[in-house]
């Protein structure tokens, strides 16, 4: 730990210098704090060598999530997306069951030794999609306004879907291998779930009072808006995290609450919470390349490899080809939204608290799965969101507008979503076209 924090300060530095020079190229930022993590981690260098279930690394992970999910929440208006949702809507209300579903199988065929709530929480885990892992796909604009949006959003909210399903799982593996008794186990997704909302609605309200009633009489300081959110995301994990709720539950519910009665006041108070959760972000995958994916490396059998490939491909693929039928959707379209379903920040929080948690008869190989899938999909989805990017903007700008109609051929508004996504362009993608 004596050196952790220089180390991690001084990546981030180096990183800042070369930013701008690497946006659009098929080097991303995960790409490059990983590599940081393995490198500087206790299996190498050893210079950052904590616990991989100590506080420091929950705490880091917990808080980074946290503010993911307020902040993705606070957008959600549902009024003004609606022309906009046709393709997330399929993507989570059809596309993600049917991941899961696939998931399961494909963990229960490719790990023979799970029951089945362990392949179940295998498919939860490794659910969630994290478009910062490919920013240019959803920051490209010669790209398909409906093609980009629909992963931005759906990015967006379905590692809030995945939440409580996780929970609920998670209590079903523990119950089943006898770590909790069945009356714990639902006592335990209720008050998660419970008074995790609760603890949302409070948060929320309190954080979009400040807003309206202390900003509507020009009582807060300019600065100080931007803190707002930032606290209501901190206050509604508080809330939670000490009476038994999940605090990712409250922070999306209150991120939804606090944006849905601010809406139209305090003008954008979002720059402070995104440019924080943009550096958690970046920490958080330094750490897990450290002490996360690093020691696992050497454990990894031929079982774990074929499933983390499986998970990036069949189990993403079929699903939402499954999801476009009616919508016209060229294949390339159907490839490109497909592939595009990175494993992230998410899958790494929930592996943590897999980890915290303890008590499953395959957890280690479960962990070791989950670290693989996503230290794979960081390289795969980095190397290539750009020149496929690229690639797929110059085949749908060979088609006259008119001709593709249907999916490719409409626009939508643009939406402000994850930071890092969204809120800035970063130049054309270079190279590979």
């Amino acid at each position: 730990m004596h050196w952790a924090v220089a180390v991690v300060a001084l990546t981030l530095l180096a990183f800042a210098a070369i930013s701008g020079r690497i946006a659009g190229t098929p080097i991303t930022a995960a790409m490059v704090f990983t590599a940081v993590g393995l490198i500087v981690g206790s299996d190498a260098l050893g210079l950052i060598d904590v616990p991989p279930a100590g506080e420091t690394v929950k705490l880091l992970a917990e808080a980074t999530l946290a503010l993911v999910l307020f902040a993705d929440a606070s957008r959600i208006d549902v009024r003004s997306l609606r022309g906009e949702l046709s393709v997330p809507l399929r993507l989570l209300g059809v596309g993600l069951p049917l991941t899961l579903l696939t998931g399961f199988v494909v963990a229960l065929i490719v790990f023979p030794e799970f029951s089945w709530s362990e392949a179940l929480l295998l498919a939860v885990i490794l659910a969630p999609t994290d478009a910062a892992l490919g920013q240019a796909v959803v920051t490209l604009m010669r790209l398909p306004s409906r093609v980009r949006q629909g992963l931005n959003v759906e990015s967006g909210l379905n590692d809030g879907i995945c939440v409580p399903l996780f929970w609920i799982v998670l209590a079903i593996a523990q119950a089943e291998s006898g770590a909790i008794g069945n009356g714990a186990a639902v006592r335990l997704v209720l008050e998660q779930i419970g008074y995790g909302i609760l603890a949302g609605v409070l948060a929320g309200f309190a954080a979009a009072c400040v807003i309206v009633v202390a900003g509507g009489r020009r009582d807060v300081g300019g600065s100080w808006l931007q803190v707002v959110p930032l606290a209501g995301a901190g206050l509604a994990f508080g809330i939670a995290d000490p009476i038994g709720g999940s605090g990712f539950i409250a922070a999306f519910v209150g991120g939804f609450v606090f944006g849905a009665i601010r809406r139209r006041s305090g003008g954008e108070v979002g720059h402070l919470i995104e440019e924080l959760g943009e550096v958690l972000n970046a920490v958080t995958f330094i750490v897990f390349g450290a002490v996360l994916l690093g020691p696992v490396l050497g454990d990894v059998t031929w079982s774990v490899a074929v499933y983390a490939v499986l998970s990036l491909t069949v189990v993403r693929l079929i699903p939402v080809a499954l999801s476009m039928i009616g919508t016209g959707a060229r294949r390339p379209t159907l490839a490109f939204l497909g592939w595009f379903g990175p494993r992230g920040l998410a899958s790494i929080v929930f592996a943590v608290l897999v980890l915290e948690e303890g008590g499953l008869p395959h957890d280690g190989v479960i962990l070791t799965t989950t670290y693989v899938t996503i230290g794979l999909s960081v390289l795969a989805h980095g190397l290539t969101a750009a020149p496929l990017a690229n690639r797929y903007a110059a085949w749908y700008e060979s088609h006259p507008r008119e001709a593709l109609g249907g999916l490719e051929g409409s626009d939508v508004r643009e939406v402000r979503w994850r930071f890092g996504v969204g809120h800035s362009r970063v130049p054309e993608p270079r190279g590979g076209g």
